[in-house]
């Protein structure tokens, strides 16, 4: 009887190979997504949703956006000079004035009384100069009198004594005759230097008195003038012609000295004031430019004319004045949106604005590939902006697609997948 013949167990059966065969490609495909496989949290996006956006070089020009108010080229105001009672309305508000035209008139019975006071004290002031005029034209002609006596008798004298000196050399009269000729002509001699000197002194000091009583009564008159003229003072006038614009005015209606009753406004031309960050005070300059485009598309140019220093709630105040052609139809307190250029315009690659900024501040977006299914969060650097693009300086090159509007409902995703 044969013995059974011990068949030997094979090692490697077929389902054993594909067993291990299974277990090593799990292996390599476990080991291959934990190396080389993308980790990074991926988000499916809407297309439709989204604002993608190219960069691109051009013209960058920095400016800010603000708001002008539409104001008259040239504003006279109109103060009381002087206080007192609205008496007439001479003119109604909005009219169209010539200059040197009543406007408002004022009545102050207080003011006119003292008007009537001052004149009356200045008149009497004008005649006591005259008075002393006349008083020294008197003691000039008094002189004058005193001196033509005196050479009236000096030349009495004069022969006398010329005579009496021959007679008393010839011995015919006595020498007492002789002396007293001799001091008749002496007296008067000495007699007409003194008044004539007086006289001389008299008219050097009537030169300069009258000189000052001139001046004195050439004041007065102009003092009179002038307090004529306060009583102009309580009627307004138009300083310029213009539109003449007032509050609302009362006859009846007391005026205080210095109150504002209304303006004038040269209407021929406008220009806007425009209230700026104080932030923007540096680079604000007379001359800067600023631009203002109309609904039809048309741009008009201004430059900035006047700044004011004084900063109010963290804004200052500049004018501007349009150059060349004024847009139609502007009026008066109009607002207009207009463009005020910081710096001098320039090439740069440009990325457009957008509501990325406020998730990503700037420092980060999500750019696409070249077949727009995806985009991928990358790190970039930004410059300047305007109300239209940011100034790109490092992280993208021209022709990249960018995700520009809000990253709000990316979550923390670093891959957008774009269906």
């Amino acid at each position: 009887m044969g013995m059974d013949r011990q068949l030997e167990k094979k090692k490697w059966t077929t389902r054993k190979i594909l067993t291990w065969a299974g277990g090593g490609l799990l292996t390599l495909l476990v080991a291959y997504t934990l190396i080389f496989a993308d980790h990074r949290s991926k988000l499916n996006v809407d297309i439709d949703k989204i604002t993608i956006a190219k960069v691109a070089h051009g013209d960058f020009q920095e400016w800010i956006p603000e708001t002008g108010i539409v104001q008259p080229i040239e504003t006279y105001y109109l103060d009381a000079i002087e206080g007192g009672i609205v008496k007439e309305l001479n003119t109604e508000t909005g009219t169209m004035v010539s200059k040197g035209e009543a406007l408002i008139t004022l009545t102050n019975s207080d003011l006119q009384l003292e008007v009537l006071n001052r004149e009356a004290q200045l008149y009497e002031q004008i005649n006591n100069l005259r008075t002393s005029r006349l008083l020294l034209d008197q003691n000039t002609q008094n002189l004058e009198k005193e001196l033509a006596e005196v050479d009236y008798q000096l030349q009495l004298a004069k022969p006398e004594y010329d005579r009496q000196q021959e007679l008393y050399q010839e011995k015919v009269i006595s020498r007492k005759e002789f002396e007293e000729a001799k001091e008749r002509y002496d007296y008067n001699t000495k007699r007409r230097k003194i008044v004539n000197s007086a006289y001389q002194q008299e008219l050097e000091l009537k030169s300069v008195q009258l000189k000052q009583l001139n001046d004195s009564e050439a004041r007065m008159w102009k003092s009179l003038e002038a307090v004529g003229n306060i009583l102009d003072n309580l009627v307004i006038k138009a300083p310029k012609e213009g539109q003449f614009a007032s509050e609302q005015l009362e006859i009846g209606q007391s005026v205080q000295q210095g109150e504002r009753m209304g303006q004038i406004d040269i209407v021929d031309d406008f220009k806007l004031q425009v209230e700026v960050d104080e932030l923007y005070l540096p680079r604000i300059n007379v001359g800067q430019l600023a631009s203002y485009e109309n609904q039809a598309g048309q741009v008009f140019k201004m430059e900035v004319t006047k700044i004011y220093p004084t900063i109010t709630s963290g804004n200052f105040v500049v004018d501007m004045e349009f150059q060349g052609q004024t847009p139609r139809g502007i009026k008066r307190g109009q607002s207009l949106r207009i463009r005020v250029e910081l710096g001098n315009p320039g090439q740069a690659l440009l990325l457009p604005t957008g509501g990325f900024f406020q998730s990503s501040g700037g420092n980060w977006v999500f750019v696409l590939n070249e077949d727009g299914t995806q985009a991928t969060k990358r790190d970039i650097k930004l410059g300047r902006k305007n109300s239209l693009h940011y100034e790109l300086l490092d992280g993208l090159a021209e022709g990249e697609q960018v995700i520009t509007s809000s990253y709000e409902n990316f979550g923390d995703n670093e891959i957008l997948l774009l269906k």
